[in-house]
């Protein structure tokens, strides 16, 4: 028999991940583990830093071998000479290149100018309508009377509204009122901690809001909120309170949407909204702050970024505006470190109202679940009800100064009669605010043996662990404190032999993996649940919408929950339809149980009152970021002990609750206080230049220092370095004019500069829809039934078709423009079914599409008549340029696949990831490879990284689009090969192992050499052209120096389009931008891979083939539209060639795989036959200089039919 080994206990597990996750947000690049690692615990280490991107080698033997870990540098592979895409143009692009530089040749030193114009604090005049919904009402002493009689005199008149005015009156905050608004007068900023269901969010601004009213002055009390969702619906409810409609008294602003006016005395709206406010305010005094009398910054303990930036700013701001009055609110929160950054402002405390609930932990459940016999309800709610009360405020602070002396002056009386019997387990278990150590670790440290003993004998919880990673057994072998030392270990060890559920639990951990989720587990403590009890609800906390789904299908494949009339069984998740969502708040008849599964939106954004019993996974989905591999991902990760009170706190709302941890009580304790703050763990480009808005002469570090929990300064770094790279930023970090106008408009300036790129292409239409739905959320309906989900991927594919296939981005354009036009031919009921389309996401799209685009007239970047901007909006080479616009830089490389390998994407920092499943690209099996694709996101799961949106490119549009090219002559590698996999599973040899490095031989071409213009000196020159320094590509030195030409005249266009808003552009620039719509319009889907079958050879095959019955080949060929499809697609004649697919090559361009290009029959895309470009340019219709930005030519165009098939100007 071999050598059984010994498993990873959880312990060890704990202490790993802490020292990694410490390691991820430190600076150092490397960190080297002890050697006295067992080979499982190298094994996790190994598993843990891959799935944290980064790289590990062990090194040394026996003993002395080592784990060490290290950053991935951001750095691409390469390619070599033989595999390189072959980047040549079209017969009529290069006729069209010709004539252009033959009319307007590059001028001397065209390339090396720099174009950008530094910042110079005067802003260009824009046609702005000026928004009043925060300013101050003008409402008159005497018309604030008559309001407030009118008030009374309809809770008088209506029962319903003497209804809600008694039920508010019960609220727990009713009694605080005076106090809050009596601290607001005599103080500039105080803190509201108030507990879960207290009603702090609807009744504050209440307060503030009668107040001042009752003292006959009128006032702007505007509240944020970190969700829209949050903002619209408090408005709501708050009018509803007060018997009027959302936009009278109370209204809101989110970005792109608002309700209300000048007239609006309450305002919500989302922390970015108020940040633009602020940075505008700062920047031209346009949005005049004096009349903002009152700001409440509410659920401040979510950290998003734009919420620490507001505090930080107006911190500075307070005293500038004395009159100004700053109101802080949480449910959960570090009250005294808010406090304290804000000078030591009051803090008002509001209870709570909950019954009170039971919280059990995974070995509790696995020994109910072992005693299937034994009903687990009966003792849990009679402990429930004799459970020690929660600590109050004044209880914490005391035992937080009693550890404080007996820990630094070992002053232990008042220590030891407040930990006593009659303390209880609240207290013998209590953890200090800052360093969490716990009365059983400062005795143990102290040597205190009798009360060591006292504390052990209260069956005190020896498993907690302090903010430095030590138990009380750490403790006292630290200090040699070996008796103390000897009696805790006894004691753990008696516990461990006396304690099933321990034993239950080591064996469940040793396994599987704790951080997956156990559908099993789940399944059975629901089924014992029912079994043991006959009514209430029961809420399932999971990460995302594949657990929700799988464990919806677990469930209903027990035959246990089947019957509809006992079981119902709700999904609850931002991509499901909001008439579905709204079931979770209707009660089931009687014997009908509720069973919804949920994610964290279940924890403070609603409230389900039956919930009695809650199961928390105690995993959440989370943004993260890494600075150091510049990657960001969305990932499992365990919450916070904030998230799981939360949790808890659900099933207390109606009847004494028990929430079931599928954590251990050890896991529970080493949980992170709170969540990492978001400023911390996301790209923070947007922050960087507003910072700059706010103060274009203070660095943005040094301003971002001044927030409560800084980024790190690999994060500022980066994201100033994006903003250089597309020209919001000098080199010195000076804001330019082109930054300052990407400021102006609510969107992140990545999207910006795509919807300005947009404008100049002609191409606005699917660039508004791209833009508001990267903000916003996916309009796919996910259907439950497995049928269903087949239907739902193949009518996303037959909507890519419109297109061309192979985008997902694509398909959400072709979704939009397909229920806008069934909605207006009154069959969009039909539409949404058919195509799994959410019709209320759509319209919030719709709105605010029209809020993004009214933006756009408003600055003057578009004409008020919007008909002529999107007229190449079906042109598939354009559209593709326009998405690289959108999704820059986040571009990938797709790998060779190995045989029955699902296809590998490389990204630009090295990593390898996957596709999702539900990509529509995602079952691509190319014959050729090293092409491109565009994504949204990488996720980051248990089973690696995943691309859930992307769309196959070409490499034209990324040649124009991308920060950097550069080229080097056609020898040897280019920037060498793929390193391979890194990561050591210590199940080989203890052989030292070849370290990797990442030096700098991978560097891109020096400009400053020389080296460029010799490769260029002759046109025919086969060179290689470089992007971004890892992505390489084979042309001729005179491609390469017309596309540097027309790169750097892009550049100049849009900087005149948005300095000079409403002006045409001239000559030069307006040809120049004609003739790259004419490129992109011929060439910029070559490089694009053929499907494997032509969509005109599947339509039979698709119109008699059960949709639902896998096809052969289907993996790589997008169904043909139907004629209801097609019937809802607005387009010329000239533009219906933008759908189909060449059955041979792409349909523009050429296939640029070989050396040589295969033509392909085309038509001039763009212009009339026989027209120069000069003439285009000065007397065509479809004219760039005319109509990108000039709108005098827009409206001589509309009485006119263009000549051009494909490109429209």
């Amino acid at each position: 028999m071999g050598k059984k080994k010994t498993p990873i206990d959880e312990t060890s597990v704990i202490r790993l991940s802490k020292i990694l996750e410490k390691f991820k947000d430190a600076e150092d690049e490397a960190y080297t583990f002890e050697s006295n690692l067992s080979n499982k615990e190298r094994e996790f280490v190994h598993k843990e830093s891959r799935k944290m991107g980064m790289k590990s080698k062990s090194k040394g033997r026996g003993s002395q071998r080592q784990v060490f870990v290290y950053k991935i540098k951001e750095k691409g592979g390469g390619m070599s000479e033989k595999n390189l895409t072959n980047v040549a143009f079209s017969e009529g692009t290069r006729v069209v290149l010709q004539e252009l530089f033959m009319n307007y040749p590059p001028e001397e030193g065209e390339l090396e100018e720099k174009v950008i114009a530094k910042y110079s604090g005067k802003n260009a005049k824009i046609r702005r309508k000026k928004d009043d919904i925060f300013s101050k009402s003008l409402m008159s002493a005497a018309e604030i009377a008559e309001k407030v009689k009118g008030l009374a005199s309809k809770r008088e008149k209506y029962p319903n509204l003497r209804q809600i005015n008694e039920k508010r009156l019960k609220l727990p905050i009713a009694g605080f009122g005076d106090a809050i608004t009596s601290a607001v007068e005599s103080h500039q900023v105080i803190l509201i901690s108030g507990e879960t269901g207290c009603g702090k969010t609807t009744q504050v601004p209440q307060f503030l809001l009668e107040y001042m009213w009752g003292r006959g002055e009128a006032c702007k009390i505007l509240c944020t909120q970190p969700r829209r969702i949050s903002a619209t619906s408090v408005s709501e409810r708050i009018s509803y309170e007060r018997g009027e409609s959302i936009g009278e008294t109370v209204g809101y602003k989110i970005r792109l949407e608002s309700k209300g006016g000048r007239h609006s005395s309450i305002v919500f709206c989302t922390n970015g909204v108020l940040l633009r406010v602020l940075v505008s305010n700062s920047r031209s005094k346009r949005e005049d702050i004096s009349d903002i009398t009152h700001i409440i910054v509410d659920e401040i303990h979510e950290r998003d970024c734009f919420c620490d930036f507001i505090l930080a700013i107006v911190r500075d701001m307070l005293p500038l505006h004395p009159h100004l009055r700053l109101v802080l609110m949480s449910a959960t929160l570090d009250s005294e470190r808010f406090s304290q950054y804000f000078g030591g402002c009051p803090i008002i405390r509001v209870p709570g109202f909950t019954h009170p609930v039971k919280s059990l932990y995974l070995e509790d459940v696995l020994s109910i679940l072992k005693s299937a016999d034994d009903n687990h309800l009966i003792s849990a709610n009679a402990s429930a009800q004799d459970e020690d009360p929660e600590l109050t405020e004044e209880d914490k602070i005391a035992l937080d100064e009693a550890i404080n002396l007996a820990w630094s002056s070992d002053e232990f009386d008042q220590f030891i009669d407040l930990v006593s019997v009659e303390g209880g387990s609240k207290v013998h278990n209590y953890q200090h605010s800052l360093t969490g150590l716990t009365p059983l670790m400062v005795f143990a440290a102290k040597g205190r043996v009798e009360e060591v003993c006292m504390l052990l004998s209260y069956g005190v919880d020896c498993n907690l662990i302090s903010k430095d990673g030590k138990s009380a057994l750490d403790w006292s072998e630290q200090e040699n404190q070996q008796e103390a030392a000897e009696l805790i270990k006894k004691h753990i060890e008696s516990s461990r032999d006396n304690d099933g559920g321990q034993l239950l639990l080591d064996k469940y951990i040793a396994s599987g993996n704790p951080e997956i989720i156990d559908n099993v587990l789940i399944e059975q403590l629901i089924r014992k649940i029912c079994i043991d009890s006959n009514e209430g609800a029961i809420l399932v906390f999971l990460p995302g919408w594949e657990d929700i789904n799988r464990m919806r299908e677990k469930l209903l494949a027990n035959p246990f929950f089947k019957d509809p009339s006992r079981f119902i069984i709700i999904p609850l998740h931002s991509m499901v339809p909001y008439a579905d969502q709204k079931k979770v708040f209707t009660r089931p008849p009687s014997g009908c149980r509720k069973i919804v599964l949920s994610t964290n939106v279940a924890e403070s954004s609603i409230t389900i009152d039956d919930v009695v019993y809650v199961i928390d996974s105690g995993r959440m989905k989370e943004k993260s970021y890494d600075p150091h591999s510049n990657v960001s991902t969305l990932q499992s990760s365990w919450v916070s002990k904030a998230n799981a009170k939360q949790r808890e706190g659900r099933a207390g709302r109606c009847q004494p609750g028990i929430c079931y941890h599928l954590f251990s009580k050890l896991r529970a304790s080493s949980m992170l206080d709170f969540q990492v703050p978001e400023i911390k763990r996301m790209p923070i480009e947007e922050l960087c230049l507003q910072v700059k808005l706010l103060d274009p002469n203070c660095k943005v570090d040094d301003f971002l220092q001044k927030t409560l929990d800084p980024p790190v300064s690999e994060a500022v770094r980066n994201a100033v370095r994006v903003l250089q790279d597309i020209g919001a930023f000098t080199q010195d970090e000076e804001l330019t004019e082109l930054g300052e106008k990407l400021g102006y408009l609510p969107v992140h300036p990545l999207t910006c500069k795509m919807l300005f790129f947009a404008i100049l292409m002609n191409c606005l239409g699917p660039a508004l829809t791209l833009a508001c739905a990267s903000d916003f959320k996916d309009p796919f309906v996910l259907p439950m039934r497995p049928n269903e989900r087949q239907k739902a991927a193949a009518a996303k594919h037959e909507l890519a078709a419109l297109y061309g296939g192979q985008s997902d981005q694509l398909a959400l354009i072709a979704a939009f423009e397909c229920w806008k036009n069934a909605k207006r031919k009154g069959v969009e009921g039909r539409f949404c079914s058919q195509y799994f389309v959410s019709s209320s996401t759509m319209n919030l799209l719709f709105g605010m599409r029209k809020q993004l685009q009214g933006e756009l007239i408003r600055h003057g970047f578009i004409p008020d008549n919007v008909s002529s901007c999107s007229l190449n909006a079906n042109n598939r080479g354009i559209l593709h340029a326009v998405l690289v616009a959108g999704l820059y830089p986040m571009v990938g490389r797709v790998l060779p696949p190995k045989q029955g390998k699902r296809i590998i994407i490389e990204a630009a920092n090295g990593s390898k990831v996957r596709l999702n499943t539900r990509s529509i690209n995602s079952k691509l099996s190319p014959r050729q490879s090293d092409y491109l694709i565009m994504y949204d996101e990488i996720t980051r799961g248990d089973g690696g990284m995943y691309i859930r949106n992307c769309t196959v490119i070409g490499p034209l549009p990324l040649l124009f689009l991308a920060t950097e090219i550069a080229v080097a002559p056609m020898k040897g590698n280019v920037y060498g090969e793929d390193d391979g996999d890194d990561d050591d599973d210590d199940g080989g040899s203890d052989d030292v192992d070849a370290c990797d490095t990442d030096g700098d031989e991978k560097s891109a071409v020096n400009k400053s050499s020389g080296k460029e213009e010799k490769v260029l000196s002759s046109p025919d020159n086969s060179v290689m052209v470089v992007v971004d320094r890892w992505l390489s590509f084979k042309s001729t030195a005179l491609d390469v120096a017309q596309i540097y030409c027309l790169r750097e005249r892009l550049l100049e266009a849009i900087l005149f389009m948005v300095m000079h808003p409403g002006k045409v552009l001239p000559p030069a620039l307006g040809v120049s931008v004609y003739a790259i719509a004419c490129l992109l319009s011929y060439d910029g889907l070559s490089g694009i891979p053929e499907p494997a079958e032509s969509v005109h050879s599947l339509t039979s095959r698709v119109r008699s083939t059960d949709i639902n019955k896998h096809m052969p080949g289907m993996e790589d060929a997008s169904p043909s539209p139907s004629r209801f499809l097609l019937s809802l697609v607005r387009r010329s004649p000239y533009d219906r060639v933008g759908f189909q697919k060449a059955a041979k090559v792409p349909e523009d361009g050429v296939v640029t795989n070989g050396d040589e290009p295969i033509s392909c029959q085309q038509q001039s895309p763009v212009r009339p036959v026989g027209m120069r470009v000069d003439q285009a340019a000065s007397q065509d219709p479809v004219s760039v200089a005319s109509s990108s930005a000039g709108y005098d030519s827009c409206k001589r165009q509309r009485g006119k039919r263009s000549m051009s098939r494909q490109c429209q100007w």
